[in-house]
C-alpha cells in the first residue's frame, strides 16, 4: 500500500469516528464544534443546536467516504487517485472554514 493511500486511510478513520460521535452525543455534539464552544452559554440558547449537530455529522461523514474511496482507489488503482481524494477532501474542507466566529453559525439561528 502506497503512502498516500494510508493517509486516506487514517484520515477516513479518524473522521468516521468522529462522526459516530456526533452521532451519538446529538446535541451536545455541539459543544465540540470549533468557534461554538467559545460562545457564552445564554448566546448558545439562540441556535438549533440539533441541526448543527447533524451538519456537521454528515460533514465529517462525507469527508471519511471521501477519503475511503481514496484509499480503495488509490491502493488498487493509482497512488494519484488517493492524492486527488485528499485534494478533494482538502477543498471541502477549506470551503468551510470561517475567520469570523459569528459567521459560520448565522444559518443555524432560530427566529
Amino acid at each position: 500500500m502506497n503512502i498516500w493511500a494510508i493517509i486516506c486511510l487514517i484520515l477516513a478513520v479518524f473522521f468516521g469516528i468522529i462522526s459516530i460521535v456526533f452521532a451519538l452525543l446529538k446535541e451536545k455534539g455541539t459543544i465540540l464544534i470549533s468557534g461554538f464552544n467559545t460562545i457564552s452559554k445564554k448566546e448558545r440558547e439562540k441556535y438549533d443546536k440539533k441541526k448543527m449537530s447533524i451538519d456537521m455529522r454528515n460533514s465529517l461523514l462525507l469527508w471519511s467516504i471521501i477519503l475511503f474511496l481514496g484509499t480503495i482507489l488509490g491502493h488498487f488503482a493509482s497512488k494519484y487517485c488517493a492524492i486527488i481524494a485528499i485534494i478533494i477532501w482538502l477543498s471541502i474542507f477549506l470551503k468551510d472554514v470561517h475567520i469570523d466566529s459569528e459567521k459560520p453559525f448565522d444559518k443555524y439561528r432560530k427566529p
